[in-house]
This record gives structure tokens, sequence and C-alpha cells, in this order.
């Protein structure tokens, strides 16, 4: 990785690296920015499916809702942004539980948090990084698995951020759910989607839903739509065409070396010992 490049490229806020995109200024407001009691947050660490997530979500709501950038994105101006929307808001975020505004906990606002298995998530965001002009260039898969097990990655630790989360999966207001498990049936997931947000949709409009949000169709539109760069669901890219790759669970096959693997299961197996949801993890079909 060239040094100069991710000097521009990033910087750090509170221990983590965030890109540019996300300017300092506003990091800071975050801890004074006002929640709604009905705002909905999609929490992801990157590269976990949230807008696969997001576009689920907005079909199930018959009324007018609007998908925000990230909380994170942006400058100071994107909060006031947010405060002048009439509508419901659907908040997407890649930060940790600290960093999250106070606001939308003393509030109980509502938050979904999507995880996806770590291994496919460092190969997709390998892939990310590589075509991603906002991210500086990785060259290699072991330099960036290197990168990616120390937590010198934007967004910071894999691991630090979903225990961050794990810590508090049992407060009503918020749902966990694998990504795995959307891809192996999303109408079930869907379905514990409408039941925890108190939306009043129908099995046969949620297998509806679900025929327009496969992977595949999703990835389709993204890749027929005309990208509007003010608009995105990512705080590390407005072109929509580097969101959905594979979507493969257990592509990190294809990758990780003997060597490799057994690394990462070591320190997964350190980092992970006082997790409960680390056996709910899949890895392949």
């Amino acid at each position: 990785m060239s040094n100069s490049s991710e000097a521009e490229l990033l910087h750090t806020f509170k221990g983590i690296p965030f890109t540019t995109r996300s300017s300092p200024e506003l990091l800071k407001s975050l801890d004074t920015f006002d929640a709604r009691e009905d705002d909905v947050l999609l929490v992801s660490y990157p590269k976990s499916g949230t807008h696969w997530l997001a576009g689920v979500i907005t079909k199930l709501y018959n009324t007018q809702v609007t998908i925000t950038s990230p909380i994170e994105f942006g400058d100071i101006s994107q909060l006031e942004e947010l405060n002048k929307l009439s509508s419901k808001r659907i908040i997407p975020t890649h930060l940790d539980y600290n960093m999250l505004p106070p606001n939308f906990k003393n509030k109980k606002c509502k938050m979904i948090y999507i995880s996806r298995n770590p291994k496919d998530t460092a190969v997709s965001m390998f892939h990310y990084y590589r075509d991603n002009p906002n991210l500086p260039t990785v060259d290699t898969w072991p330099a960036f698995f290197d990168l990616f097990l120390k937590g010198n990655v934007v967004c910071g630790s894999w691991f630090d951020h979903f225990l961050s989360w794990e810590e508090h999966e049992d407060e009503k207001n918020i749902l966990f759910l694998f990504y795995e498990d959307m891809k192996k049936d999303l109408p079930k997931v869907v379905k514990k989607i409408t039941l925890f947000l108190s939306l009043n949709v129908s099995d046969s409009d949620i297998q509806d839903i679900c025929k327009k949000s496969s992977f595949s169709e999703m990835k389709n539109d993204t890749e027929k739509e005309n990208s509007d760069p003010t608009h995105t669901v990512c705080a590390l890219t407005s072109n929509r065409k580097l969101i959905f790759r594979k979507g493969a669970v257990g592509d990190w096959k294809n990758y990780f070396t003997p060597k490799q693997n057994i690394r990462f299961q070591e320190i997964f197996n350190e980092k992970m010992k006082l997790s409960k949801m680390a056996d709910s993890l899949i890895y392949e079909f």
C-alpha cells in the first residue's frame, strides 16, 4: 500500500480508520445528532449486505420512507440535510456501537445489525479496495489479508465491530441478522424483519418482495441505474457497480491458503472466545 495514497484517502478518528469522505468535523458532531424515535438504523461492517438489506426494507413500507446516506458520510452539511427530511428515515451506518450517536440509544430507535462471515467479508473487501478509487490500493491478497486481521482497514477490526454490537443483542430494539441466512431463506428473514418493525405484510407479499429482492435481481437493477453521486447507502463509494460483486457464500476458499486459514482461525478463536454468536456464523453451504 503506498503511504502517500493512504495518507490522502484515510484518516483516523477515535482509533478507527475512516475515508476522507467522512470529514473529521462530521464525525465529531455525531454525539449531538438528534435522532427521531421512528428512525431505523441499518448497521453493518462494510461488505456485509447493507445495500441488499436496504433494498428489501424499502419494499416493506407502504408509506414514504427515505433511505439516507450513511450518517458518517460527507461533511457537516450532511447532518443538516438529515434534519430537514420530513419522511421516515432509514439510516445506514458502518459505525461500531460505541461511536453511535447517543440519541439513537436513548430514544430506543430500532436497529438492524447484519453480519457476514468474516472470511467472505475479507475477500469482498479486498476486491472493493482494489476497485474503489476512494480507498488506498492494496495490490495482493496476502497483503490485504494481513491488514484485515490487524484491523488496519477502513472501519477498523471486524472482530471489534461485531463484538461491540453483540454486547447489545439482547436489547429489544436491536435485531441481529446474518447475510448467509438471507442467502439461504430470504422469506424467513424478511418475515423476522416485518415482525421486528411491526409492519403488517402478508406472506404472499413477502414472497413477491423476495423475488424482486434476490441478490442477482438487485445486482441487475443496480447496473441499470444511473448513479447519483450525491446519494449512496455506502460511506465508501457512490459507484453502485462496486456494491454488488458475487454475493457468494464460501468464496473465501478460492483465496485463503491452508496457512492463512489456520492463522485466521487462531486469531478468530482468541478474539471471539467470549462471543455467544461466533458459532452462528456460516462459512459455506
